[in-house]
């Protein structure tokens, strides 16, 4: 069984900034426009995004490049619309220059004016248009920024950013020194691939696109760094044979739940059936088989003879659970012999993948997935949290090249790397980041490529649908007090296209 994703559209697709910058002029010039003539669509764009705020008061603070200009373009078609409109610059004497320069004479002869930023502007407005930074900041954010910067996220108004929160680094999502928290932010030509993890996810807030009329164009010309994916993106599983019976589902094996860790190894074993998977057998710790075992009889409990339970099983989750003693680890050594060995598809999660760290020089692993948060990739890759978080599209992809596995870096805006593509997942919620859901994704993985999937489109369909799952459990009880076993009917529902 293979399941793939449906041909990417433009909206689903981001880019590094200086695919942008080096490609969107080519790309206006295929349809006969000029870049001035982009600038008035982003505005335009800026402004449908700006009339659901329904703001009566608009203060619009500029910089002095392009995403000034922009500014400007937006604060005449406010204008233009009978609301009132402020605009304060960095420096209201700076000779700005192209379009940039365009785009502020125009609104200067329509009667408007340009003034230094004071934090009155501020109480008077009901929303706040970002027009300081663009997509080139490399440089911690200056000091006279930053001081703005602090005064609009202080002020608690809505803000609406263009293109980026200024301040955020738009390749990484990093707040360089600081950054504006926006309300929502209108990103244009493409989406940069900082606004979609982490700290960019954070402070983009609702994130709007809008490609200007030369996404086509654009799309022929510049390669994207990765895909934006949420439930909609996948082709639904095949029907199931009327003559298919438990066998043809796939046999899952989930390794771990050491002595006082059951419930880890349940959670995952679990949702290894709420995914589908045929079979699922747990080897766990002598004392953790009867508090696995308590209600759900449907799955099957050893803490003896892991030979036979590997060369039964069709797939293996390992980690969960499974500590770091001498079990765990003669347990892990063994599981992860006989399944390269023999190419059993496997998923590494949670306490094997700190084992795997402490040898990591030893295994380039085969048909495999493997799902750390930030903490566990930093101790696979010998770094720290921070500088794994620092740049997360690359970190990603380099825990796939170097145990040639795919990779999934969880976290706000998860991504799934493979050592050539990678992929975003758009859905999620804070109420995920409860104890158990990384095993529940572990097994929802490993039902996955039990029924036939391979590692990619695994990891791809597994992180959407646990997200989307979240998602709706949040909307259906709030994100605070979210359980991870909450997800398991949601989870069979979206399997079965509910």
């Amino acid at each position: 069984m293979s399941l793939l994703l449906t041909p990417p559209k433009c909206e689903q697709l981001t880019y590094l900034s200086k695919q942008i910058k080096g490609y969107e002029e080519q790309a206006v010039h295929t349809t006969g426009a000029d870049l001035y003539t982009l600038m008035q669509r982003a505005a335009e764009a800026v402004f449908c995004c700006w009339k659901t705020f329904n703001a009566k008061q608009t203060l619009v603070i500029t910089g002095n490049g392009n995403n000034a200009g922009d500014g400007y373009e937006v604060a005449r078609l406010i204008k233009q619309a009978d609301r009132h409109v402020v605009v304060c610059a960095i420096n209201p004497n700076k000779a700005l220059s192209g379009d940039a320069a365009k785009a502020q004479k125009q609104w200067i002869d329509s009667g408007g004016e340009i003034c230094n930023f004071n934090a009155d502007a501020l109480d008077e407005c009901d929303v706040i248009i970002d027009a300081l930074l663009g997509t080139g900041l490399e440089n911690t954010v200056r000091d006279n920024v930053a001081t703005i910067i602090k005064a609009v996220n202080e002020s608690t108004k809505p803000i609406l950013s263009i293109d980026v929160p200024s301040g955020i680094n738009a390749d990484t999502g990093c707040p360089q020194g600081t950054a504006i928290m926006a309300t929502k932010t209108m990103t244009l030509v493409g989406i940069k691939q900082g606004l979609t993890t982490t700290k960019g996810k954070q402070h983009a807030g609702q994130l709007y696109f809008d490609e200007l009329g030369i996404g086509e164009q654009f799309m022929k010309l510049a390669t994207p760094s990765a895909q934006i994916i949420n439930i909609d993106c996948f082709k639904p599983l095949p029907e199931r044979s009327v003559s298919s019976h438990k066998g043809s589902h796939g046999k899952l094996l989930c390794i771990g739940g050491n002595h006082g860790s059951a419930g880890a190894i349940r959670l995952s074993a679990e949702s290894g059936l709420r995914s589908g998977a045929g079979m699922v057998k747990v080897y766990t710790h002598e004392h953790a088989v009867l508090p696995v075992s308590i209600g759900r009889p449907e799955l099957m409990v050893t803490s003896e003879h892991l030979d036979d339970a590997l060369a039964w099983s069709t797939c293996v989750v390992i980690g969960p659970g499974l500590g770091q003693d001498e079990w765990a680890q003669k347990t892990f050594d063994q599981a992860i012999c006989y399944c390269q060995q023999n190419n059993i598809p496997t998923v590494i999660d949670a306490d094997a993948l700190n084992l795997l760290a402490k040898q990591s020089s030893s295994h380039k692993l085969n048909n495999t997935v493997l799902t750390p948060h930030p903490a566990e990739a930093a101790r696979l890759l010998n770094l720290t949290t921070f500088e794994v978080e620092s740049d997360r599209f690359y970190y990603a992809r380099q825990c796939a090249i170097n145990f040639a596995a795919t990779s999934i870096l969880k976290g706000a805006g998860t991504l799934i790397d493979n050592t050539e593509h990678t992929w975003i997942c758009e859905n999620g919620n804070p109420g995920l980041a409860v104890g158990g859901s990384g095993d529940v994704l572990s097994g929802i993985i490993g039902a996955l490529m039990a029924q036939g999937l391979n590692t990619s489109e695994a990891a791809c369909y597994g992180v959407v649908l646990h997200a989307k799952a979240g998602d709706r459990a949040c909307e259906q009880s709030g994100q605070r007090g979210m359980l991870a076993s909450d997800l398991f009917a949601h989870v069979r529902a979206l399997i079965n296209h509910k």
